[in-house]
């Protein structure tokens, strides 16, 4: 199944809207893919909804990488690292470069891959509840907090999601999840770039780091992070994807990036 061009300049992402997965007959070739253990996993979600999506989200993974490395779907195995961050443990994967990370809210799933590059991504449904401001003043920079209690409160929730998902974003690219401190990090928009600032205690550099927000129909935000390569500059290549059954173009909006005032996208 292998054979899709990826190198590390580019970085594909794969949008699923897992209601479009919900044929009784394709669930059961997902779940022949699955492992003994992410099956009894799958089975451990009280909520219909939650089995779908961890089932589509698995599968995904899977077709997805063996479209990247010779293994088939079902022959992938996977590590956690200390933070809990899922790898891939199969030599084929390990020397093919292939890097991985899925993120998930309402009804959709968004897969970013990535080759001799860490990533992180996250998505975010930005009109679907209010979003907690009040746990800005504790889980956003000082600048970050005071940016969005300045805003007209018909702004401030697209600008929560906005910080949120480039922070997620930019803690799982490290691999280290909620150990971070989301406080001592924080992130400057200017119209259409975006940059990240660090407290010294972080011990990190913006310098280091690629960022992309994306609005994908009809209300998603997304966000992706990755280590800064050596031009030429990042392309990412987004696809809508049922796996085993289509893909096509989707109709992604690239809002920022960090690398320059006129970011590209390709489809």
């Amino acid at each position: 199944m292998s054979g899709l061009s990826l190198d590390e300049h580019e970085i594909h992402l794969w949008v699923v809207d897992y209601a479009d997965a919900s044929d009784a007959g394709l669930q059961r070739e997902y779940l022949a893919l699955l492992s003994d253990e992410e099956r009894a996993q799958q089975r451990r979600f009280f909520f219909e909804r939650d089995r779908l999506r961890f089932l589509v989200t698995r599968a995904l993974i899977r077709t997805t990488l063996s479209r990247y490395a010779p293994l088939d779907p079902a022959d992938w195995v996977f590590s956690s690292n200390a933070y809990g961050r899922p790898a891939i443990a199969n030599g084929i994967g390990k020397t093919a470069g292939l890097s991985f990370n899925v993120s998930h809210t309402h009804s959709l799933i968004v897969l970013g891959v990535s080759r001799h590059r860490d990533i992180g991504v996250d998505v975010e449904d930005y009109l679907r509840h209010p979003a907690p401001l009040d746990l800005a003043d504790q889980y956003f920079s000082r600048e970050e907090a005071e940016t969005l209690a300045s805003l007209p409160a018909s702004e401030q929730q697209y600008r929560f999601f906005e910080y949120w998902t480039c922070k997620e974003a930019y803690i799982k690219a490290r691999g280290m999840g909620l150990s971070l401190p989301l406080d001592q990090f924080g992130f400057r928009y200017h119209a259409r770039r975006v940059e990240i600032a660090f407290d010294e205690t972080m011990g990190d550099e913006p310098a280091k780091w690629e960022f992309w927000q994306l609005l994908v129909p009809n209300h998603y935000l997304v966000a992706v992070c990755a280590p800064v390569v050596p031009d030429p500059s990042t392309q990412l290549v987004v696809r809508s994807i049922v796996p085993l059954r289509r893909e096509q173009d989707i109709a992604a909006e690239l809002l920022r990036a960090s690398g320059g005032d006129t970011p590209s996208i390709a489809l």
